[in-house]
């Protein structure tokens, strides 16, 4: 009787399946650790490559700024592409472009080693060689981080928003300031002003000093435009600039504000609400403004009538404000339902609505 064959090592005999399967798996691994980076740290990109930029400058881990910086200059001086000549003794065998090479990497070697924090990451990484996913991070994190302190840059595009903030306003301010000098209620009673003041007041002139028409009407003009300018007190978008207003000077005034509303705030609490005290008139208008959800400046616009009629129903009462709301809200409705161009509205978008096309001129 014929003896079977003794089993492989592999666990089957060679050349079948199984064996080929393990012959593949050890492949495998072996690959995966020669693709590692190597245990000395020098990973191509990173720093000085392959190459160790001490080693490049022909200094120790130890060396001194000073010692580093005679080290670079005296490199750089030989393989500089300006000075560099072929032949030169000291530097046989190397051609224009490997001196170029050379010199790339001296420079690369003295920017790593002559910046503190730079200099750190590089010896960590030699200390370190395993760690070289946290190489790549820090050494790219900091080529990619700008070099402006961020702290500049938020101060002057703080600055460049305010300059723009102010010469919106003041070209605003300008608009409204042209425009009203052309309304006719408000140039009569600046010119009534003027005349009172004795500013339009026409002496003859003799001689040379004599005006032509055109001045003394530029200078009429220019007298009723600063009259506009201070009598009247324009609100909202429109009003004067104020320096105080742009964003520069609300943030270092934030602490001021902010001490101010807490004070003011505790002071509300204890007397209004601790103390029981009645309201006066200005805490009365603050609390119909905040039901109102109206800013400072839209309450300002607002005629002294209308806020005076605001205190005569006593709309700081939360039930008052309730009522005169609804109110609002049933007469805006009557409005609209009698009003013939919302009627006309209605009846364009019952008929043609938005998105038609219509060829009806009404």
């Amino acid at each position: 009787m014929a003896a079977s064959p003794e089993p492989s090592l592999g666990g089957g005999c060679p050349g079948s399946p199984r064996t080929m399967r393990s012959w593949w798996r050890l492949a495998v691994l072996l690959f995966s650790v020669w693709s590692l980076p190597g245990a000395s740290g020098l990973v191509e990109g990173l720093y000085c490559g392959t190459e160790v930029c001490y080693d490049v400058l022909g200094v120790t881990r130890e060396a001194a700024k000073a010692e580093i910086a005679r080290a670079y200059r005296q490199l750089a001086r030989r393989y500089h592409p300006d000075r560099f000549r072929v032949g030169e003794p000291g530097l046989e065998g190397e051609t224009k472009e490997s001196a170029q090479r050379r010199f790339l990497l001296i420079v690369t070697a003295y920017e790593t080693l002559k910046d503190e924090e730079t200099r750190r990451d590089y010896d960590y990484m030699l200390d370190h060689p395993e760690e070289y996913y946290q190489h790549y991070y820090t050494y790219y994190r900091r080529q990619l981080t700008p070099k402006v302190d961020v702290r500049v840059v938020i101060l002057v595009t703080i600055c460049a928003i305010s300059i723009f903030q102010y010469y919106s306003w003041h070209s605003s301010y300008n608009e409204a300031i042209n425009y009203l000098v052309t309304v006719p209620k408000y140039r009569i009673q600046a010119t009534e002003i003027a005349k009172q003041q004795g500013l339009l007041n026409r002496t003859k002139e003799k001689g040379k000093n004599r005006r032509s028409k055109e001045e003394i009407r530029e200078q009429e003009e220019e007298v009723i435009r600063d009259i506009i300018k201070t009598k009247i007190d324009i609100k909202g978008g429109y009003q004067k600039p104020n320096l105080s207003d742009i964003l520069l000077c609300q943030i270092v005034l934030f602490p001021y504000y902010l001490t101010n509303y807490v004070t003011w705030y505790v002071s509300w609490v204890y007397r209004f609400t601790i103390c029981r005290e009645e309201y006066g008139d200005e805490e009365k208008l603050y609390l119909i403004r905040r039901s109102m959800k109206m800013s400072q400046s839209q309450f300002d616009s607002l005629d002294e009538h209308t806020r005076q009629t605001f205190m005569e129903k006593r709309l700081w009462i939360k039930e008052n404000y309730e009522l005169h709301r609804k109110d609002q809200e049933e007469e805006m409705k009557v409005k609209m339902a009698t009003d013939p161009r919302m009627k006309r509205y209605r009846r364009w978008m019952k008929n043609e609505g938005p998105g038609r096309l219509t060829f009806i001129d009404d």
